[in-house]
């Protein structure tokens, strides 16, 4: 996977455009599809099912945080020149608005995550998000990827017939491995008493897991990282660690400690002792040498962090 310096728009509004950018050859491993992905998650799974049939460019690389990401010149000539450009959607890439609007001008294919959801699949923020109808973090439901999986597949073979059955191949292994994951996570959190089942986090990034796997999820900060904590969130959030006895909490590889860092100290004030139990990836991968550097491995990483953290 090649990573390049560096769009959403609603769930829907662009799907796979069979216009620009034609590619006339036959595709193959010496003649790929250029495939430019906007975040680590996504280019992960266009390079997991595309295979040898695509060569992926990755805007985002590991730690980047995709809400306040703007795309640079090369982003954008790296996009109008690609065969194929994958998105999340759903305003994750907010700063993309303007130049994913230039490819459904020019005609650029594109494949939008979330339109293999349906609505009813997507979480609604309890509090007024700011340009966020719908929680952008799909990925952290399995069930999710597994759709969105068979999705990229169903449209990969619309881009590249000939290719068919080797990319609905590859996304049929590909779902026995999500099996698998979703195998270890329901294993690993049983180890966790269900009434310590909190993750408290630096922003509100794991809902779709909580909702998956039965976890009350706070994040200090909302859906987007750009919504700045207050001192009131702050204190909020320190009564609310003392009421239910929630001794753990995590910070995130592409968010900055520091307001974490304060809700422990704040808690600590009322004498309630609260650690920092570990970084969980939530925007973006982590990188080959801390071995997260794809979907499944972050996850894995993920819930051991988790589980080691609130199982003591």
């Amino acid at each position: 996977m090649k990573w390049v310096k560096g769009l959403a728009l609603m769930a829907g509004v662009v799907s796979l455009a069979a216009c620009g950018n034609e590619q006339t050859d036959e595709v193959s491993e010496d003649n790929p599809l250029n495939v430019v992905a906007t975040t680590s998650m996504i280019a992960d799974l266009m390079e997991t099912i595309g295979g040898e049939k695509v060569s992926v460019e990755g805007l985002m690389g590991p730690g980047v945080d995709p809400h306040e990401y703007q795309p640079s010149t090369s982003d954008v000539n790296a996009m109008q020149e690609a065969d194929i450009v994958a998105y999340n959607g759903l305003m994750l890439e907010a700063g993309f608005v303007e130049a994913f609007e230039q490819l459904d001008e020019r005609g650029v294919s594109t494949i939008v995550m979330a339109d293999a959801l349906n609505e009813g699949d997507l979480l609604v923020p309890e509090e007024d998000e700011e340009d966020l109808e719908y929680d952008p973090h799909i990925w952290f439901s399995v069930s999710h990827w597994e759709t969105i999986t068979t999705y990229v597949a169903d449209q990969l073979s619309e881009k590249d017939p000939d290719n068919e059955d080797y990319y609905q191949a590859n996304a049929e292994a590909y779902l026995v491995e999500l099996g698998e994951l979703r195998t270890y996570i329901e294993e690993r959190i049983e180890e966790v008493p269900e009434q310590s089942r909190y993750l408290v986090t630096a922003h509100d990034a794991f809902q779709y897991f909580g909702e998956e796997f039965n976890f009350e999820v706070v994040g200090l900060q909302g859906l987007n990282t750009q919504t700045e904590a207050g001192t009131g969130d702050i204190s909020q959030l320190a009564d609310f660690l003392v009421d239910n006895e929630i001794n753990a909490v995590f910070v995130e590889s592409s968010v900055s400690p520091r307001n974490i860092e304060a809700l422990i100290e704040a808690a600590g004030s009322r004498g309630h002792e609260v650690v920092n139990a570990g970084e969980l990836y939530s925007d973006a991968l982590g990188s080959e040498e801390d071995d997260a550097e794809t979907y499944i491995k972050m996850y894995r990483a993920n819930i051991d962090t988790i589980v080691d953290g609130l199982a003591d």
